[in-house]
């Protein structure tokens, strides 16, 4: 918005949901390739074994689409750029303290409710049933939660872009 370009794709005959979906698609596909490069990296050079990889595939479609689905949030409700740069930042660091990043598992008590709200929380704990020789359906529940995370914010977040009016021409 502040270098013209929405103003200008609006012009086109290119849907104001249009630039929405393509801009979380671009999201979804650079967080998708971090990933797999991440994985695929630590299997190649560290000998790491992450599981069955037919049950591995859907958790990281599943979490990176829980975290695109943040990232969305973030951006529907900050004021601009560096905001959602200093925001992005702040809340990497918190989803990993909460969700058990930082230690190697979730935080007990009252807090392990809120690490909950994290893909951090239901990536590890995939991640984790499929080292241990887990499979697809041991992960289903998983997968759901985090799809159904995702969805949820989107849905906000396109609430949060079309009260703001950036959804509409």
């Amino acid at each position: 918005q502040r270098e013209g370009t929405l103003a200008r794709l609006l012009t086109s005959p290119t849907d104001a949901v249009q630039v929405l979906a393509g801009k979380m698609l671009g999201t979804f596909l650079i967080g998708l390739a971090q990933m797999t490069i991440l994985i695929g990296g630590s299997t190649l050079l560290f000998g790491l074994r992450w599981g069955d990889p037919l049950a591995l595939a859907p958790l990281i479609i599943a979490a990176v689409s829980a975290a695109t689905g943040w990232g969305m949030l973030l951006a529907a409700l900050a004021r601009n750029p560096g905001q959602v740069s200093g925001l992005g930042m702040a809340m990497t660091l918190l989803f990993g303290l909460l969700g058990g990043s930082f230690f190697g598992s979730a935080l007990q008590g009252p807090l392990a409710l809120l690490g909950r709200l994290t893909p951090n929380s239901w990536g590890q704990d995939g991640f984790t049933r499929l080292a241990q020789g887990g499979a697809l359906p041991d992960l289903l529940p998983i997968l759901a939660a985090l799809l159904a995370m995702a969805g949820v914010l989107l849905i906000v977040a396109i609430f949060i872009f079309r009260r703001k009016g950036l959804l509409s021409r």
